[in-house]
């Protein structure tokens, strides 16, 4: 049940721009929205409620665009609207907006008063703000060597000089680049016959930075008047471009053992497609046993794969029987081909009526902008039913499966260890594969564990019971940048006795 509380700071509005323009064909009204909002939880929603001259009232949802600073994100949300003669344009809008996150709502709505934006009045910046970088983009296309940057500054502030600030060493040196003030710039970028925004409060500067390397560029924009200098930093984060990112989550299924479970397969779908997750490592895939011979259609990986809006590459295999009545296994579902994929038994036992009897399955991915990297997903047992041996000899065969375009490999899946048993100091120990969760939310932790390999470590991790790993062999040519949990009772709700944990990757180079 929702509960709504007060917004608290977790949801600010940037600024709202509101754009009536012509072309050859129609005229159009262009409605968007910018936000920062504090990063509660992973499975959220942001609405944006707003009516037109005709007190009608819509609904118009926005999506993450980029990281923000101090552990916020940027969201956007923007439609385009045409006049016809059976629909008029909206005019002046009245909106608010609506957080939902964590079972509970925010709401911003001006104290009670709704926001308004006349229509046409260009960009306008929210809460009496000086400066805001406006219109940025947070990917480059192939090949991009240009980016222009516009600043909105309150025209009140009498900005006398605007400036970007660049690096592309990550601040051991700093250029500048001026932004001129331009009122037929707007124009040209709308459409000839539209209206100035800067007449509205709000003046528009631009400046241009040509770079071969725009991935490694970071910027901050400075604005001075004749009395003082103010800044937009992006809240002490700097503004980049993201790189694009490899999206892995690794889930253990419960081989069948979960109440409503076809409607759980549905769900674990649904958040796949719609957190365009690119690798998904399963446990516990279980498929009906028919006297050894299994059924393929009642795969738990296949009839995920099937719900996926388009399906993935698979592979699978098993390895016991589970529950009496499965084969169990592990699959790897890739939306990028998979290629010298295989399976290999890491236990001692090959029988498949002992539980302790364990096959991982691996394939080569080439992900773009990365390279190929090495997944594998694994289930080994407990201490006592041989886990040591087991990790030995996986990392072992991820070793012999190395090559010079190896750019990192991924041990993935339910590892049966908790962070501070001699399983989990087996792996640190071995000084091949670091804990990518650790990595990402307990840098001063991870620090201490795999690089200082502080005696005390175990005291540190007493309070984790994670036995779910993503590993990643050390040197490798990428890095983590975020680890979530999800399919927890907060977020996307539970589909099995574990969770899954949803961690991305990027190029260090």
């Amino acid at each position: 049940m929702l509960r709504r509380v007060k917004n608290m700071n977790k949801i600010k509005l940037l600024y709202v721009e509101n754009v009536i323009f012509h072309n050859t064909k129609k005229i159009q009204q262009k409605l968007s929205f910018f936000f920062t909002l504090e990063n509660i939880g992973y499975d959220k929603q942001l609405e944006i409620h707003w009516a037109g001259e005709d007190k009608i009232w819509h609904i118009l949802s926005a999506h993450y665009h980029s990281m923000s600073g101090n552990g916020k994100e940027h969201w956007t949300a923007s439609i385009g609207l045409s006049l016809s003669e059976e629909q008029s344009l909206p005019g002046n809008i009245e909106f608010n907006v609506c957080y939902r996150v964590l079972e509970q709502e925010y709401l911003l709505n001006n104290h009670g008063y709704n926001y308004l934006s006349e229509a046409d009045s260009g960009i306008r910046l929210i809460d009496q703000q000086s400066l805001q970088n406006v219109s940025f983009k947070n990917k480059l296309t192939a090949e991009q060597q240009t980016i222009t940057v516009t600043a909105a500054i309150n025209q009140s502030f009498n900005a006398q000089k605007v400036t970007i600030h660049w690096t592309t060493d990550n601040w051991k040196t700093t250029q500048q680049t001026p932004c001129y003030f331009k009122r037929q710039h707007w124009p040209k970028v709308i459409g000839s016959h539209a209206r100035n925004p800067n007449q509205y409060g709000t003046q528009l500067w631009t400046g241009k930075i040509h770079h071969a390397e725009l991935f490694k560029l970071k910027y901050a924009i400075s604005c001075e008047n004749s009395t003082k200098t103010v800044w937009d930093n992006n809240e002490g984060h700097n503004y980049s471009f993201q790189r694009e990112q490899l999206k892995v989550l690794i889930l253990n299924l419960h081989c069948y053992q979960e109440d409503n479970q076809d409607e759980k397969f549905s769900t674990i779908a649904k958040t796949i497609d719609e957190l365009a997750i690119d690798i998904v490592c399963l446990q516990e895939v279980a498929e009906y046993w028919n006297n050894g011979r299994g059924d393929w259609n009642s795969n738990a990986a296949k009839i995920i794969n099937e719900r996926l809006s388009k399906p993935y590459h698979v592979h699978a295999d098993w390895s016991h029987l589970g529950f009496d009545q499965y084969r169990e296994g592990v699959a790897i579902l890739s939306r990028y081909s998979l290629s010298d994929h295989d399976a290999m038994y890491v236990s001692d036992s090959h029988d498949v009526y002992d539980i302790n009897s364990r096959k991982v399955v691996s394939a080569r991915v080439y992900v773009p902008y990365i390279g190929f990297i090495r997944v594998y997903s694994a289930h080994l047992s407990w201490l006592e039913g041989g886990f040591q041996k087991q990790f030995q000899r996986l990392s072992a065969w991820a070793e012999e499966q190395k090559d010079d375009n190896t750019k990192a490999s991924l041990l993935c899946g339910d590892f049966n260890i908790t962070a501070c048993s001699k399983g989990y100091q087996q792996v640190v120990n071995s000084g091949e594969y670091e804990d990518q969760y650790l990595a990402v939310n307990k840098q001063g932790i991870f620090n201490q564990v795999f690089k200082v390999h502080d005696a005390q470590w175990q005291d540190l991790l007493a309070d984790d019971y994670r036995i779910d790993y993503i590993f990643m062999s050390k040197n490798s040519e990428i890095k983590a940048t975020s680890a979530n949990v999800i399919f927890t009772d907060q977020d996307y709700g539970r589909v099995s006795d574990h969770c899954g944990y949803l961690m991305t990757f990027e190029s260090l180079y």
